[in-house]
């Protein structure tokens, strides 16, 4: 079964513009189970099976979750499949791959790559204009700079434009101080903060002080912004709603990995 994981997940194009880029549709495979459904608990954690069988990830280990709940989600993505699998409908299962063959054995460097957009993060650099834009921003992102403040004990300085101004270290620091040291919850910071370009705000929904449609949306104000002056961006629209079926699956491991 290790080389059927390998023929869904590894080297395919999963980002719908990257497979037209490629000329069409990746080859997916037929679906060779009837159920999935999480089994009772072992070494690796509670694992995933396809018709009572054990699996594994693309790395020859038991694709496992920490909790009965996330296992069983990342099996209804299983259930879900059709006569074909289609590993773009499956970020959570992906996720859990990543998880389990590469920042368990490594948490340190994804911790850091974490840190390094406390540095710079995107909640940091304001608009210098137009009004509206700005007093938007202001709004939305406030708010996550005062939870840093408050519940995280980083005062973060706020930057007009978007010339890089480093950070205070003691702000760095505190912030960093609070990146979760578990495989799962700091692999699902990491991913957030990939996609939104801000560690400020990864570390909110972490932590519950932020919801994940609101987080997604504080993640895009400029973007929005853009396109409520000019025009909806297809393109653009088309890539975001890629991105956030992966930001979902990282927002469901912060709320059932625990």
């Amino acid at each position: 079964m290790r080389e059927i994981f390998e023929e869904i997940f590894v080297n395919q194009p999963l980002d719908p513009m990257e497979s037209a880029r490629r000329g069409g549709r990746p080859n997916l495979r037929k679906r060779f189970y009837e159920q999935a459904a999480a089994g009772d608990v072992a070494e690796a954690g509670y694992l995933v099976l396809l018709d009572g069988r054990s699996v594994r990830t693309p790395g020859r280990r038991p694709l496992a979750a920490p909790t009965r709940a996330l296992a069983q989600a990342v099996a209804d993505e299983w259930s879900a499949q059709g006569d074909l699998i289609d590993p773009a409908g499956m970020p959570l299962t992906r996720f859990a791959n990543a998880v389990i063959d590469a920042v368990a054995d490594r948490p340190a460097p994804v911790a850091d790559e974490v840190a390094k957009y406390l540095g710079s993060d995107l909640l940091c650099y304001r608009a210098e204009g137009p009004e509206g834009l700005v007093a938007r921003q202001a709004e939305v992102w406030d708010p996550l700079l005062a939870f840093a403040r408050d519940d995280l004990d980083a005062r973060f300085v706020q930057v007009e434009g978007v010339t890089f101004k480093a950070q205070p270290e003691h702000a760095v620091a505190a912030a960093r101080a609070h990146i979760p040291q578990d495989a799962w919850r700091l692999g699902a910071v990491s991913s957030i903060t990939t996609l939104t370009g801000s560690a400020i705000l990864a570390l909110a929904l972490a932590r519950g002080a932020i919801a994940p449609d609101v987080a997604w949306d504080a993640a895009h104000v400029d973007e929005d912004w853009q396109m409520s002056q000019w025009g909806r961006d297809e393109l653009a629209l088309r890539r975001r709603a890629f991105r956030r079926g992966e930001f979902g699956a990282a927002a469901t491991v912060l709320r059932l990995a625990r």
